[in-house]
């Protein structure tokens, strides 16, 4: 049970950084927090997605140049998905994967 609830807390969180992110930084633009944990679901489904296929090299954890740019890549593509929710433009989607890659590095998503 607890398991569940670390999932649920990191989605919530997941959701407060796009959030956050949105509010500070130009070129992204989420509607709302409705609109920023739809936003964190669709954002991870395209990063597990990715991360399956290519590999956990391509990963963001990986802090690599190749994982950042992977990142931005799944943020910018996630606004064709959620349209209504999410727009980002491409230094946007640069800046968002810069400031939650950061985050993450203090705040890990996931258990190490």
């Amino acid at each position: 049970m607890s398991s569940w609830l670390g999932t649920i807390v990191r989605f919530i969180v997941s959701g407060l950084v796009v959030l956050l992110v949105s509010w500070f930084l130009p070129g992204i633009r989420v509607a709302g927090f409705t609109g920023a944990l739809i936003a964190a679901a669709v954002i991870t489904v395209l990063g597990y997605l990715v991360e399956s296929l290519l590999g956990k090299k391509i990963s963001p954890q990986s802090r690599g140049i190749i994982g950042f740019v992977t990142a931005a890549v799944v943020i910018y593509v996630a606004q064709f998905i959620i349209p209504d929710y999410l727009s980002v433009s491409m230094i946007g989607a640069l800046l968002a994967a810069l400031v939650i890659g950061i985050i993450d590095a203090f705040v890990p998503t996931e258990l190490r």
